[in-house]
């Protein structure tokens, strides 16, 4: 599965094994509590759970969209 970390200081893409929106949320605060600075977050997040950052690339579709400004997970429409 690919997702994006959207916040304000970055946009990330991150692939590794599809997981539900409820495990998505748990990994991603999981990966929260143990940052000092936010946008080391997917560098934690990957670590943490296997997960590896690809190149961005405004035209892929993503499965969801993990957004550090407001602690928001959502499925995009496209």
């Amino acid at each position: 599965m690919i997702i994006e970390i959207d916040g304000y200081f970055q946009q990330v893409l991150l692939t590794g094994k599809k997981c539900s929106k409820h495990q998505l949320k748990q990994n991603y605060l999981q990966a929260k509590k143990l940052t000092f600075e936010i946008k080391d977050l997917p560098n934690v997040f990957c670590r943490l759970h296997n997960f590896e950052q690809i190149p961005y690339d405004y035209d892929i579709k993503v499965e969801f969209v993990i957004d550090t400004d407001t602690d928001k997970i959502y499925s995009p429409s496209y």
